[in-house]
């Protein structure tokens, strides 16, 4: 997804939410002075990571099963699972929420950290985002520019599945999406989280592609 396609659905985001366009640019300026001796990686080469099929795993991910993909991308709080059945995500896509040192194990162990900045992460950012020792793409869900990217999406999995879109895949299996009734996490607000998973679905929904599937 190009910016120019995304910017309409973003604007409307914001005025549902109240969040604040600034805020998001002031994080996304923060991530890039952070990061600059970081190992950042460019959308060439995360691209060159996504094959035609890619698994997606979610935050209610707990199964044992891994399919046979091309690309294994894993959003944040999928992590740990993930770890105890000795699986290393190909990519992780995180906002440096849930538990960020299993994100940071699994950069360690060779997964491509997608760290995204948004108007309420700048303090997890100053927190974490140096810590991740293996290679790094930046993004921002406002303008790109340079070395931070936008492919389009608004939380960890639907931002996923647009990343994985955009790169081309052509089958994306989404596990451990639970979209309706979302496991609450230490200090989030459970109204929020629905507004958010809501914006989530009616993103993965506008591709229309039946290759995108559930399990």
């Amino acid at each position: 997804m190009q910016f120019n396609e995304w910017e309409p659905t973003y604007l409307e985001i914001l005025k549902d939410m109240g969040y604040d366009r600034p805020s998001d640019e002031a994080s996304a300026r923060l991530l890039k002075v952070l990061m600059i001796n970081s190992d950042l990686i460019d959308d060439d080469e995360l691209g060159s990571l996504i094959g035609r099929t890619a698994a997606i795993t979610g935050g209610a991910f707990d199964t044992n099963d891994i399919p046979n993909v091309d690309t294994l991308i894993a959003t944040g709080s999928s992590i740990p699972r993930l770890l105890s059945l000795n699986v290393v995500p190909d990519i992780i896509v995180t906002d440096l929420d849930g538990d960020v040192e299993a994100q940071k194990k699994a950069s360690a162990l060779g997964s491509v950290t997608v760290i995204h900045a948004h108007g309420d992460n700048a303090d997890a950012i100053m927190e974490h985002a140096r810590e991740f020792s293996g290679k790094v793409l930046m993004t921002t869900q406002s303008r790109p520019e340079l070395t931070i990217y936008n492919f389009g999406g608004f939380t960890d999995g639907d931002r996923a599945v647009c990343m994985a879109e955009h790169f081309g895949a052509e089958k994306i299996i989404l596990m451990g999406f639970d979209l309706k009734s979302p496991r609450s996490k230490d200090g989030s607000d459970p109204e929020t989280k629905l507004k958010k998973l809501k914006w989530a679905e009616k993103i993965i929904s506008s591709f229309h592609n039946s290759n995108i599937s559930y399990v």
